[in-house]
């Protein structure tokens, strides 16, 4: 490796491209848009080149990363939890916050379907593609890790939802990492997201 100051650098080349690669994507979907709709560049970006890199540059098994339904047993039995424990909460802030109801109202067409695809990339990106590649380096921290930039992507939607996601993160990480799948966070986040824009359209 390089030299600098005089101290030599030495990097995983695995866990730089996932890092460097992870927070351009992010860049590029909060400043473009490449297709009619929102959820396909997601989809694009978020599932489509990291598994792509996955195949190609890495030369491994996407299962390796996540992208299996691993110990369904153990993932049902997650999501129902996940599913009985969020819904109640949901309802309550979904219902009682003005600024949840302003910012999804607008979202409630398209529902479910909109949020499976929103999603779907979105878990794999950060349950699978950087919590599997980072676990590798750094363990257990690896599901702090994930979590930061997973909060710092939602700066911008209401206060209440944001402040809450690195806790978020940290659990969706939890479930993915429990069951060796992103499969699972991604069904209890799904619903999460549908629920919570039904919610505060005033539709339930």
């Amino acid at each position: 490796m390089k030299y600098l100051l005089g101290e030599k650098l030495s990097f995983d080349w695995k866990i730089v491209t996932v890092t460097i690669l992870s927070t351009l994507l992010l860049m590029v979907d909060h400043y473009h848009k490449l297709t009619a709709f929102k959820y396909w560049d997601r989809v694009i970006l978020y599932l489509v080149i990291p598994l792509l890199v996955i195949l190609i540059l890495f030369r491994e098994n996407p299962k390796e990363y996540g992208f299996s339904f691993g110990d369904w047993k153990l993932g049902l039995t997650y999501t129902a939890l996940g599913v009985l424990f969020m819904a109640p909460i949901i309802y309550y802030l979904g219902s009682g916050d003005a600024s949840m109801q302003k910012y999804y109202e607008p979202y409630l067409k398209g529902l479910p379907w909109t949020t499976f695809l929103d999603l779907i990339g979105w878990e794999f990106f950060f349950r699978g593609w950087i919590l599997f590649a980072y676990s590798r380096k750094f363990g257990h921290d690896a599901l702090w890790l994930q979590a930061v930039p997973f909060a710092l992507a939602h700066v911008g939607k209401p206060e209440i939802e944001t402040l809450s996601t690195i806790f978020g993160g940290f659990a969706f990480g939890w479930v993915a990492w429990r069951t060796k799948s992103f499969v699972w966070p991604f069904l209890i986040h799904w619903f999460i997201a549908t629920f919570i824009i039904i919610v505060a359209a005033g539709a339930v």
